[in-house]
């Protein structure tokens, strides 16, 4: 199987470098989407071979996809590394640490009963003293670069996300206007939880009844981001099914790395049965049908000032930017920021903060001074993965790491934010 076409419309431009993250943080033309096309171009040509060094030049890719949107000439880099990742998984390619590593990761993230249960003794020391002398101290830095990555990462663990409330059908709130499935997620779901909270109570309050299967898995992204297509399929295949006995307008999710992948399905599955409705971002979906008149006239001030995070697989795998935008918009005095680097990535990237530490911690902390230097009291974030890496390196007095959906059931007073709403 080819590596990619000779006849590729990149002229190397380097239209792509600023917008890059890894060339952000690394400086070389191989861990540059120009770069890596050239190097493909060469294995094809027979003039390079696929080692571990050239290999790990792909691993540092974040598949952000901000180069696409920045190529002037239509270079469909997101086609070439998605092709390429199923082949950078041969073991030779990485150190046995590395691939043994991975694959922990991907036999527990995609499964929320085997991350629950992972997290269940952890519970005890996430947000404690304990944890926060444990960090001070660097102790887990003893224990290597990955560890200590996960470790950084890990917020308090609330009692909601360790088993999943709702019932199956969630009624709209006033007259119906339509029917809905929601996704939770995996990892959203059990370090998040409120997000889901949130949605659904807007989605309700907007007259939107909410299906929501008790036997729903995991999307598949995570192993998708890894070139693991096997068990994307798996995952994909099972998620379908557990929709398939509804009729619904769309299903939603709430997360933009879920809902790149899950877009995808029409490939990923190959004319197997995918879902009989559009997958929709909630915000792309309640932007397009338009907030109920009800809703607005509930939505009470907000007084703060909010910096717009863009997730990677939001503003470059979905095109999607006004639409959270509009919606907070909607929120009376709430006052909305720019960041100065948008389309730059923060470093989350699936797994790519834990795999891939350094370069994520760089990228983290570029992130985290570009949204405080708006002046922000809070940081909108519409990606669970982003949330967190956000949350890392955000200094203790900066902004908070909110998602919009509970922004806005805060400012409408509904679901976890049913009483009155706060200023802050």
């Amino acid at each position: 199987m080819a590596f990619v076409d000779p006849s590729d419309p990149c002229v190397h431009c380097g239209f792509c470098l600023p917008t890059c993250a890894s060339y952000r943080v690394l400086g070389t033309e191989m861990d540059s989407p120009r770069g890596r096309i050239h190097t493909l171009k060469a294995i094809e040509a027979g003039e390079l071979e696929m080692d571990a060094t050239v290999a790990s030049h792909f691993d540092s890719c974040l598949g952000c996809f901000a180069c696409v949107t920045a190529c002037p000439s239509g270079v469909r880099y997101d086609q070439l590394i998605e092709a390429t990742r199923p082949k950078l998984n041969q073991p030779e390619f990485r150190s046995s640490w590395q691939t043994s590593f991975r694959q922990l990761l991907l036999m527990v993230l995609p499964y929320p009963n085997r991350l629950r249960a992972v997290l269940q003794p952890l519970r005890a020391y996430a947000g404690t003293e304990l944890q926060r002398f444990t960090r001070r101290t660097g102790l887990l830095r003893l224990l290597g670069p990955q560890l200590a990555a996960m470790e950084a990462l890990l917020p308090p663990l609330p009692p909601e996300g360790f088993t999943d409330r709702f019932p199956r059908v969630n009624p709209a709130h006033g007259k119906q206007r339509g029917r809905v499935g929601l996704v939770l997620g995996c990892v959203q779901r059990c370090f998040d939880p409120g997000v889901n909270e949130a949605t659904v109570a807007v989605l309700q309050a907007n007259g939107f009844e909410v299906v929501i299967p008790a036997d729903q898995g995991c999307c598949g992204a995570v192993s998708h981001h890894q070139g693991q297509l096997q068990q994307t399929q798996e995952l994909a295949s099972a998620l379908v099914q557990s929709f398939s006995e509804e009729a619904l307008d769309a299903v939603l999710v709430a997360a933009s790395g879920c809902g790149h992948t899950m877009k995808a399905y029409g490939e990923l599955l190959d004319g197997e049965d995918n879902f009989t409705a559009p997958v929709m971002d909630v915000h792309e979906f309640l932007a397009n049908r338009g907030l109920s008149e009800s809703f607005q006239q509930a939505l009470r001030p907000l007084p703060c000032t909010v910096a717009y995070h863009d997730a990677c697989h939001m503003i470059h795998g979905q095109g999607i930017a006004a639409q959270p935008r509009d919606l907070l918009r909607a929120i009376p005095q709430l006052r909305l920021k720019e960041a100065t680097e948008a389309g730059v990535c923060c470093g989350s990237a699936g797994i790519y903060n834990l795999v891939q530490p350094d370069e994520a911690a760089e990228l983290g902390q570029l992130k985290a001074d570009d949204l405080s230097s708006t002046g922000a009291e809070i940081v909108a974030s519409a990606n669970i993965g982003c949330s967190l890496q956000l949350r890392r390196y955000l200094s203790q007095d900066g902004p908070k790491v909110e998602h919009p959906m509970e922004l806005l059931a805060r400012s409408a007073g509904v679901g976890p934010f049913s009483a009155t709403p706060s200023k802050s």
